[in-house]
This record gives C-alpha cells, structure tokens and sequence, in this order.
C-alpha cells in the first residue's frame, strides 16, 4: 500500500519508527523487538526488498508480534513521513547539509517538545550497507548520529533502533527503573557489632592471629575498621557472627547437621541396614531418620560422584540421591531411566553387603536396573566410571 491513513490517539504517545528500504526480514524484526522494548509503536517500512509481510521478521520480533503485524508498508520515504511535522534523520556520516546535528539526547529532547504540542515525529533509519542518501537526509529537520569509534562507525539496523528507543525512554519516563534494590534489614546497633567483634576477636586468639603481641592492638584497629566501612545491617551482623562461630567450633555431628567423613558415613550406612529392615521409609522412627541423615552426611566419594551427576550434561538432571523407591533407599536413582547406583566402600560391613543385595533383588523385581560403583574407582577414575555408567543407560 502507499500513502497516509489516519493514525489512532494511542499511537500519538511516541515518535514513528521509518526504516527506509530494510534488505533483511531478521533486521526488521530485530528492529520491532527494539521499538518494544523502549516504547515505540508504530514501525513503517519504505520499500523492503524482500517485500512484506515476511516471516523471518515475525520470527525475529521475539514477541513484538503486534509491531510487527501493525507495521504499514509505503512505496517513498515523501508518503511515509506526510503526516509528520519533525523528522529527524539518524546518520553516522556526515551529509554536509545545513541543518542542526544533535546527539540521541537532544533529539529525544525535541521530539518529545513536538509531541507534547500536538505535532507528529518521526525517525529515519537507512539502509543496512548504506544508510541514508543526501537525498532523504535532506527531507529531515534534524541530523542524529551517534558518538561512535570513527574508526567503526557503522551500527546495525536493530541497534540504531535500540539506542533512540532507549533515549527515548528515558526522556519520557525521567529516566525511573523498573526495579530497585530489596530493602534491606535496619542497620545494626553499636551493641550488636561489639558482641561480633568481641567473638572475632577471641577466636582469633584463641588460634593465635594476633601476633606478635606489639602488633596486636594495630590488627584489632585495622580489623575494626573493615567491619566499621560495611555499614552492616542486623541480618549482616547476625550472618558473619554465626560464621565465625561455625568455622570455630568446626565440623559437628550429624544430630548438629554437619558432615560425616567416609568412614563415619559407612557406619551410618550399616546402623540404616540393620535397624530399617522392614520398615517403610515414610514412618516416624529410625529408617526415615537415619535416611534423612544419610543425605546430609555423605562419604567423599559421594560427594564427587554427586557432583559429577549434577554437572555432567549426559546426567544431569536425571538422579536424585538418597531418595526412596517404595521402601528401599538406593545411593543414586533415575526415575526416568530406572537405573540405581549402589555405591561400594572397601571393606564394607557384612550387614550392609547383605541389605545391599536385598535392595538389589527388590529393586530388579520391579524393572530396575542396579550398577555397582567401587568408592575406590570413583576416586581414582572418575570419568571411567562415568563412561560406564552412561553405557549402563543406553543398554535397554
């Protein structure tokens, strides 16, 4: 089509995008998806070459479907800018033609002043290999270019669009984000940084930082001074006082949440095989405490291989540890492939050697698949291991 039509009030809130004979679909796309983000509405395409509609543009867009499919296709740049009292033309070479050349916030600056007295702005993009001919430039008011490298001066289409939509913006919300930061929690009290400090302090003699002693009144200045900087809040406070708490009284027991080493896990292992035998894991008592406790106070091996499981692309997302199937609790399953990985310490005890092959016949019976894994071979060859495993997955 070509000529003018009337345009609704709605559009009247912002300047009209005009992309002057844009080659690819994908660049105007990407140019709508712009014009969106920023609050421009209404795009108009002088002479495509690749005609209209076109659906790499709408592919592009990313969502900015109603721009796209509002967007008013014209046969000259004189039709698309008629019913406009101010063009301004974006260039990143200079035209040598007498008129103002302003910079993306002067611009927006008066474009906004000639919407806001009832007139109809518009923008000129050229073309994506070489803009703008003197020609249409000199159908504009104004001349927009960028402070760019000289040396690199050339935009793409999209983010010519972009950074005046941007401009435009900011001008016209005064430039008020969408989002601020969280509020945080009161500042603390004087009271309450001298409770953390006088701890930090007494830890750190108690392994014996704070030397030598002619030094020590100097550190304790110093240290002060970093935690005085913070301007902490109460949950600071509160947070790095409980770390330095923890990290003094070191690894605690599994009733207190720390972490078993390998030797301490196998134990508890054998305790949940001789004292859940025939118990559901959902009932109050042993099994489900002693499982809970199991996930929280894993062996190192375990460790690296959960790890390996939840970071490695070929398994990542698929095993859950110490997680019940029906009444037993396998080291590692897969729902979605019905594997279990039972993982084998050395010199393990005979009970758990026993539950283990109780887990297995219960589990097989059911259409699960059970691989042994060797601590030993974790450690000491991790991706052989892993190699196996995903074997064992693909064997139907």
């Amino acid at each position: 089509m070509s000529g003018t039509e009337s345009i609704g009030s709605a559009l009247r809130e912002a300047p009209v995008v005009v992309l002057v004979e844009p080659q690819l679909g994908q660049n105007i796309g990407m140019a709508a998806r712009a014009m969106g983000n920023f609050g421009l509405k209404e795009l108009r395409i002088v002479n495509p070459r690749d005609g209209w509609p076109n659906v790499h543009a709408k592919r592009a867009a990313a969502g900015a479907d109603a721009i796209v499919d509002g967007a008013r296709l014209f046969d000259t740049v004189h039709a698309a800018i008629a019913d406009c009292s101010l063009v301004l033309a974006t260039t990143a070479r200079a035209h040598d033609q007498a008129k103002p050349v302003l910079a993306p916030e002067a611009a927006v600056r008066e474009l906004a002043g000639e919407i806001a007295g009832a007139g109809r702005a518009a923008i000129l993009f050229g073309r994506e290999r070489w803009g703008l001919t003197n020609q249409e430039v000199a159908l504009a008011d104004r001349i927009v270019t960028f402070p760019v490298d000289p040396e690199f001066a050339s935009l793409n289409l999209a983010q010519a669009v972009l950074l005046m939509g941007y401009e435009w913006f900011k001008c016209a919300k005064g430039g008020v984000l969408p989002f601020v930061a969280t509020e945080r929690s009161v500042r603390a009290s004087k009271e309450q940084e001298q409770a953390f400090f006088d701890t930090l302090v007494t830890e750190l003699d108690r392994v014996e930082f704070l030397r030598p002693p002619e030094k020590r009144d100097t550190m304790i200045v110093n240290l002060r001074n970093i935690f005085s900087r913070m301007e902490a809040t109460k949950q600071d406070m509160q947070t790095l006082h409980g770390a330095i708490k923890a990290i003094a009284e070191g690894r605690k027991g599994p009733a207190r949440g720390g972490v078993l080493d390998g030797e301490e896990a196998a134990r508890l292992r054998a305790l949940l095989a001789t004292t859940g035998a025939g118990r559901m894991p959902d009932e109050q008592g042993p099994v489900r405490g002693l499982a809970r406790l199991l996930r929280r106070n894993t062996s190192d091996a375990e460790r690296v291989l959960w790890k390996a499981l939840t970071r490695d692309r070929r398994f990542a997302g698929q095993f859950k540890r110490q997680t019940p199937v029906g009444r037993q609790i396998p080291d590692f399953v897969s729902f979605p492939f019905r594997v279990a990985i039972e993982l084998i310490a050395a010199n393990e005890p005979d009970d758990l050697t026993k539950d283990r092959g109780e887990r297995r016949t219960w589990l097989e019976t059911r259409g699960y698949r059970v691989v042994d894994v060797r601590e030993a071979d974790v450690v000491g060859d991790l991706e052989g291991e892993l190699a196996r495993l995903e074997k064992n997955l693909e064997t139907p």
